[in-house]
């Protein structure tokens, strides 16, 4: 393996660097979808029977017991929950614009790695195809073929290396990416919802 890498030139170091940044980016992301990974419809009906009650204390510390994007909003819900329906949606609402960030986070270097890697390969592979047509013309015609067929082999190493770096990481920039949506979509229509269930508790104190 690191015979390969030194045959790459120092064009192969940037590219498993990009790896290396791309395992780390998909790894944190995927623990975080994963933490953040609750059961709606059950955490709300726990909500809005806890909340029906009056014991919007009770409401917050479930909230702060099952931290997810959904929670999230509900918290700022409920402080706002002797507000007008206006204000409360209003400041769900911010919540949730504040949530996509954390969603998106590292997503658009993940993206960007997927779109240099194989550009680097190609780099790696046209600096290394001069060198190699380089030697042949030190040597003129009566060089050894071999030499010319060797240094071209080497040269397409950064080829194959930037997309094998660049198809996992595609595959899980889209994956993420369309979590990411669906996640933001479920948070909008949330919002009318649970502004609905916060205005219906308003005044159970």
């Amino acid at each position: 393996m690191l015979e390969v890498i030194m045959k790459g030139g120092i064009v192969m170091y940037f590219i498993l660097l990009l790896s290396l940044i791309a395992v780390v980016i998909i790894i944190e992301r995927l623990l975080y979808f994963r933490h953040i990974r609750v059961d709606e419809e059950s955490l709300i009906r726990r909500l809005k029977s806890t909340l029906e009650k009056g014991h919007h204390d009770e409401a917050m510390a479930i909230c702060e017991q099952h931290p997810s994007p959904i929670t999230n909003l509900m918290r700022v819900g409920i402080e706002y929950h002797r507000q007008p329906k206006q204000v409360i949606r209003e400041a769900i609402l911010d919540a949730a614009s504040l949530e996509t960030p954390k969603l998106e986070r590292s997503l658009s270097a993940l993206g960007t790695i997927a779109t240099l890697a194989p550009l680097l390969g190609l780099l790696g592979t046209v600096t290394g195809n001069i060198r190699a047509f380089g030697v042949l013309g030190q040597f003129g015609a009566v060089g050894d073929p071999g030499l010319l067929a060797r240094g071209i082999a080497e040269a397409l190493i950064t080829t194959a290396a930037g997309i094998i770096v660049a198809i996992p990481a595609i595959i899980f920039y889209n994956y993420l990416v369309t979590k990411v949506n669906h996640i933001i979509l479920r948070l909008e229509n949330r919002v009318n919802e649970l502004v609905l269930l916060l205005e219906g508790t308003g005044n159970a104190l």
